[in-house]
């Protein structure tokens, strides 16, 4: 072989050693998606990029043994979720196979986030509960003065909590210790947002409250004068939250005041996902509307057969939500078109977690259910599979060629001298 042909052969196995990873990373990355919280990250947006379900099949369910209005969270290939029978599960996500359970001394209504290889819950017990997510085994546990139904938000090492004491918590997420605590004049339902150093949350005293996240200082509140359980979205310079009388309100991030509001037909408990510049949540109203992020101008709204207190999940276009008459909803986001519905055996109030082409909720039948479209998950391999095997045979031709060319370049015979 001469010297071109042989950098040409380095040159063909190193470039398609470099496309195989480059494809290898893609994969990768694509099956590392990850719902680690509650509204899927620190703002609430119940949203992320990734592969719409379109049809839903039961990819399988897994029976708890006590109702479960906790909303899963998914993390590297596991769910978790609270049950009020007063445990906590981790479930593969592919087959739902049980990998551990904790139990707690209380129903589990909040939900999990997961952060660094570990998990943090609330408990109707009181207590905050943080375990090994690998294992299941407890690390700490906080004992507030009233049931924690708050789902918890892990920022910059520290977990914000509230608690039906009527108290938010700043702890430190490796010890437990309390680096401080806020005073509302109610329990608190509502799961704080943590962004830019601002912690965001909603109090049964009728306040939505602004905190400073390393002080706990107030930095302002706004109330109608109505209870509010839903928890707020941070997005584009506007905290989006909503009351027991049924009104949506955007209050400006500066200062809490509104910038607008709409009212539904009766008591709201979901909260908000933002996405293309509309706002959608459910009502107890049994309706589950689409707004207008700017002006809160109603885009249009979908009507179930019994009321929402699910809180969305937003995917590539479709919104998806579970009703209490036992259904669990995927919409066209931009028309509100119904693309297909699940029924499970009870009432639905767990909001969806959308991972790779997978919804996974709970259900008062006391289930965790994990829904997917056949057809895609089969197309998701084959887009893996083909251009893979075209780059491998590619390059055993090339180097087939280059082999062949070699050998025959070494059989001539040598000059006389």
């Amino acid at each position: 072989m001469n010297s071109s042909s042989a950098v040409m052969f380095v040159a063909i196995l190193f470039l398609s050693s470099v496309f195989i990873g480059c494809y290898s990373v893609a994969i990768a990355q694509q099956s590392s998606d990850n719902w680690p919280m509650f509204r899927a990250d620190l703002s609430h947006s119940g949203v992320k990029t990734g592969i719409p379900v379109l049809h839903a099949k039961l990819l399988w369910n897994y029976s708890t043994g006590g109702q479960v209005y906790s909303s899963p969270s998914v993390m590297d290939g596991v769910v978790f979720v609270g049950s009020l029978n007063g445990d906590i599960y981790a479930l593969k996500t592919d087959t739902g196979i049980k990998l551990w359970n904790f139990t707690t001394g209380g129903p589990v209504y909040s939900s999990p986030a997961v952060s660094r290889g570990v998990l943090y819950i609330g408990s109707a017990d009181g207590k905050v509960y943080v375990l090994n997510a690998t294992s299941g085994d407890k690390m700490w546990s906080f004992n507030t003065g009233g049931e924690v139904d708050s789902s918890p938000a892990i920022a910059d090492g520290v977990v914000y909590v509230g608690s039906y004491d009527n108290n938010v918590y700043a702890l430190n997420a490796s010890s437990g210790s309390k680096l401080w605590v806020f005073s509302t004049l109610a329990p608190i339902w509502s799961s704080p947002a943590a962004v830019a150093g601002v912690v965001y949350i909603g109090s049964t005293d009728g306040y939505t409250y602004a905190l400073d996240a390393s002080s706990g200082t107030q930095l302002w509140n706004y109330t109608n004068g109505y209870p509010t359980e839903s928890s707020p979205t941070i997005a584009d310079d506007y905290v989006y939250t909503a009351y027991d009388n049924g009104t949506i309100y955007a209050l400006r991030i500066a200062d809490g005041t509104p910038a607008w509001s709409y009212t539904t037909g009766n008591i709201i408990k979901s909260s908000t996902a933002i996405s293309g510049g509309a706002v959608y949540i459910g009502s107890l109203d049994q309706n589950f509307y689409a707004l207008n992020a700017s002006d809160g101008a109603k885009l249009w709204n979908y009507t179930t057969g019994n009321t929402v207190y699910s809180a969305p999940a937003i995917v590539d276009g479709v919104v998806y939500f579970g009703s209490a008459d036992a259904n669990i909803y995927a919409l066209n986001a931009t028309s509100g078109t119904k693309l297909w519905s699940y029924s499970t055996s009870g009432y639905v109030e767990s909001s969806p977690a959308v991972v790779n082409g997978v919804v996974y909720i709970g259900s008062l039948d006391g289930n965790i259910y994990a829904l997917t479209s056949q057809a895609q998950k089969s197309s998701e391999l084959s887009d893996v599979i083909v251009p893979l095997g075209i780059i491998i045979i590619f390059s055993l031709i090339v180097a087939f060629i280059i082999l062949r060319k070699w050998n025959q370049s070494s059989r001539k015979p040598r000059p006389q001298p």
